[in-house]
């Protein structure tokens, strides 16, 4: 039902009234920033595709009964009708076995139960972990073929069409693209597809051009706040935090609000910056030492959290009392920051934590790059930043 997909009216809106108009395409492709509800509205719409009660007399005409046997077939997507396809990474079974991982139905029932859940493997390579997977993700060829191309030939079993979900659209293999193509060339007058992707870019053209795309919008942070307090029975206090930290992701509130490990690095973040200005090594190297031994990818998302605190104090500076931080819980400590530091260059360190991140991506060494932010920060937030990570040789 809609009422699962978290603001998005506009897109939601568009999927209705296709749906009670009778003009149902045969393609679809939901695009937009992960989280931000392609999937969960995939999902919404085929629930009303294969409500029994819809364009019925007394039942809906754009949207699911969620009451009917089908509607709860779907919701928990065992409906026959219903294929989801997630991109997995490839595990080693023989030539004629399912190459399926062996979790694979556990994240479909987490689907099931939250659509916006982190069950992709390249956020989660378990379910409970944090860490994605270190296999490569992407939809492949023996799968797009024994499983999409397959069940998408099916007559339907019990309801209106058949309706597939291919999740994560920008992650197609080039031959799986190619098995994929002939599939939309020649649809059944049956059948639903529906894509869902991140990246517009990455799909290729000979795709895009055969599907109707809706587009989602990143989702403001006030509608993943109540969703938090409703949905996830977070506290309005933590989930004001959760949702400023999302990024218009609802799926990465959800991956933050489960996560001690996210919340700790939150406030080695703080210590990092405090300490940075105080600029003792000896306070510095232990924030250095904890902060380099993530792994590259969590050291990245570790300097998001910093630059997230330096974009408040740039809010706070430039809006007052009422600039929208992220760390609204430190909302004093931040605003007495900006008013203690009159001359900090708060600019020369956002790009500075850019910087750090660039080398970081570079494969630089993470102890180094960290120990010339630190003292890169202070000097920014004394007044007296040059503005690059590592002043080049040449400088005057």
């Amino acid at each position: 039902m809609w009422s699962r997909v978290i603001g998005q009216d506009r897109a939601t809106d568009t999927l209705a009234h296709a749906l009670a108009s009778g003009r149902v395409g045969g393609t679809y492709l939901f695009h937009g920033p992960g989280g931000s509800g392609p999937r969960a509205a995939a999902l919404a719409f085929a629930q009303a595709l294969l409500c029994e009660r819809r364009g019925t007399p007394g039942g809906p005409e754009g949207d699911a009964c969620g009451a009917c046997p089908a509607c709860a077939k779907t919701a928990r997507l065992v409906h026959p009708d219903l294929h989801v396809y997630l991109p997995f990474p490839k595990v080693s079974k023989g030539a004629d076995k399912d190459d399926r991982p062996s979790d694979y139905a556990d994240r479909l029932a987490a689907l099931a139960a939250e659509p916006y859940a982190p069950v992709d493997y390249s956020q989660r390579g378990a379910l409970g972990d944090d860490g994605p997977s270190k296999k490569q993700v992407e939809h492949r060829k023996r799968p797009m073929n024994e499983l999409l191309r397959r069940e998408m030939t099916f007559v339907p079993a019990e309801g209106r069409y058949v309706v597939g979900i291919l999740t994560d659209a920008d992650q197609i293999r080039t031959q799986a693209a190619n098995a994929l193509l002939k599939l939309l060339e020649e649809p059944g007058a049956d059948v639903v597809l529906i894509l869902t992707a991140e990246r517009l870019e990455n799909v290729l053209p000979t795709i895009l051009s055969r599907c109707q795309r809706v587009r989602f919008d990143p989702l403001a942070p006030e509608a993943i706040e109540a969703a938090l307090v409703a949905r996830a029975g977070l506290a309005p206090d933590v989930a004001a935090v959760t949702a400023r930290m999302a990024d218009g992701s609802y799926t990465r509130a959800l991956e933050i609000s489960g996560s001690e490990r996210v919340q700790g690095h939150r406030v080695l973040a703080l210590d990092f910056v405090r300490e940075a200005y105080v600029g003792r090594p000896d306070r510095i190297a232990p924030l250095v030492q904890t902060a380099s031994g993530m792994g590259r990818e969590t050291l990245k998302g570790w300097l998001d959290l910093v630059a997230l605190w330096i974009r408040d104090l740039v809010l706070a500076r430039a809006i007052g009392a009422g600039a929208p931080l992220v760390n609204v819980d430190q909302a004093e400590a931040v605003h007495k920051f900006v008013a203690a530091l009159p001359d900090a260059d708060l600019d020369a360190m956002a790009a500075l934590v850019g910087q750090a991140t660039d080398a970081i991506e570079a494969n630089g060494h993470g102890g180094l790059v960290l120990t010339t932010l630190a003292f890169g920060l202070r000097d920014a937030m004394h007044g007296r930043s040059s503005g690059r990570l590592v002043t080049p040789l040449d400088a005057a």
